[in-house]
């Protein structure tokens, strides 16, 4: 072979290996941006979840809260009803003790 081509096969050879290397750090700054960027998709997906279920949270408590007041108020009317046909029957179940006693 004449100097020449050895020349020429070297420089081919040192292009290539160039070539490889940028090609090397072109895939490594890809793949360390699609890290990035990965990174930051999941960070913000996690900060939504974190808002949404904050949103959610304040949402059932607050339904709960009413929830809460109505059974309250139902609860005193059922009470209140009951108290009345006690209070009701109260006469009549004293007019049986007594003419039961009186009868005896």
């Amino acid at each position: 072979m004449s100097l020449e081509a050895i020349k020429s096969i070297g420089e081919a050879e040192e292009r290539a290996r160039k070539a490889k290397l940028e090609a090397q750090q072109r895939a490594e700054k890809a793949a360390d941006d699609a890290r990035r960027a990965g990174n930051d998709a999941i960070e913000a997906a996690i900060a939504r979840a974190e808002t949404e279920v904050a949103a959610l949270k304040r949402a059932a408590d607050a339904k709960a809260a009413e929830d809460a007041k109505e059974l309250v108020s139902s609860t005193a009317n059922k009470r209140a009803n009951i108290r009345a046909r006690a209070e009701g029957r109260l006469d009549v179940v004293a007019g049986v003790i007594v003419e039961r006693i009186v009868s005896v």
